[in-house]
């Protein structure tokens, strides 16, 4: 048994999706090898794009072929506006270049950079952070950057990978970000997670979307698979079924565990601080989450990860394990 990966809402073996999906590729083919500003354009990319806003509370949006490719488009498309600071522990797809260790939480992060913003004479700043630590899992709040000085202008830019699709009702984080004059919120996504799409997701302004389709990165690269989008548009009620079930699955399993393992609400994620935890579960034949962090010859980090393809017997199984 399978408790891992990122498949939160199980659409890579959903049979009502995955039937979308090949109805996509009868009607479209396998993939489409040219950029979006060729002279023969597939409207679906449009109107999965005013989709994706609506559905995450954004006024626009930019799909893309990949997260990574989404995050990078974004961070160099944004970076020169102003100072760059990168939250501690940013996703590595959201890099300029290496970033230096950072062992800070993000209550003692966000503390020091509200001061730094309000006493230096740095007017225009570019904040990078995820929208959340999924390895020991904390939502991030950035209601904290309203204590900013309101002649100070920030970009924040958010890899919401792993939130969007699950947290904030499956619409991810952006609906959460501070809404001042100041602070242009920006949020980036793989959509290859819960969403079970190989494509990536950029959430913002119409007028910074507009922004980011004339990079040439925008302009060079081809768009992800049109068969994917049209799963994507036609199974909204297929991932709100999941979601609920997942809901299900979540609270039952917290329900029985103890006051030692680390989850948020919601959030199908689970830490217990045991190195031994993942060699005693696969004495069950029970597989999870488990690799060395932060370096290779670190103790594993061991975490259970629900999806919406399990059952609630399964879990009954892994609780008994656990036990």
């Amino acid at each position: 048994m399978y408790f891992g990966g990122t498949a939160y809402l199980g659409m890579p073996q959903n049979p009502e999706f995955t039937a979308l999906y090949i109805e996509g590729i009868e009607k479209f083919g396998l993939n489409n090898g040219t950029s979006r500003t060729n002279n023969i354009q597939l409207g679906i990319y449009d109107e999965a794009e005013k989709i994706a806003a609506e559905r995450f509370g954004s006024e626009n949006a930019l799909i893309t072929s990949s997260g990574y490719l989404a995050a990078q488009l974004t961070v160099n498309g944004l970076y020169g506006f102003g100072k760059v600071v990168y939250v501690p522990s940013s996703h590595p797809a959201l890099w300029l270049e290496n970033q230096y260790t950072n062992a800070k939480s993000f209550s003692e992060w966000k503390s020091e950079i509200v001061t730094q913003i309000n006493s230096t004479e740095e007017q225009n700043w570019v904040l990078i952070s995820n929208s959340m630590n999924n390895l020991f899992p904390e939502i991030y709040d950035f209601n904290f950057l309203a204590k900013v000085y309101n002649h100070k202008n920030i970009i924040l830019i958010v890899d919401d990978s792993h939130g969007i699709g699950v947290n904030n009702g499956g619409m991810g984080c952006f609906i959460k970000l501070p809404k001042k004059e100041n602070i242009e919120c920006v949020v980036v996504a793989s959509m290859a997670k819960a969403l079970g799409l190989d494509a990536g997701l950029v959430l913002g302004s119409a007028k910074i979307i507009g922004k980011l389709k004339q990079t040439n990165t925008f302009i060079g690269a081809s768009p992800p698979a049109a068969a994917a989008l049209y799963a994507f548009i036609k199974g909204e009620e297929i991932y709100k079924k999941a979601w609920l079930k997942l809901q299900e699955h979540t609270n039952f399993l917290a329900s029985k565990l103890t006051s030692h393992w680390k989850f948020e609400p919601g959030f199908p994620v689970f830490y217990l601080n045991n190195p031994t935890l993942a060699e005693m579960l696969l004495t069950h034949k029970i597989l999870i989450s488990s690799f060395p962090y932060p370096n290779a010859d670190s103790e594993p980090i061991n975490r259970i990860v629900l999806s919406s393809w399990h059952t609630i017997e399964d879990i009954e199984h892994l609780v008994c394990a656990l036990k």
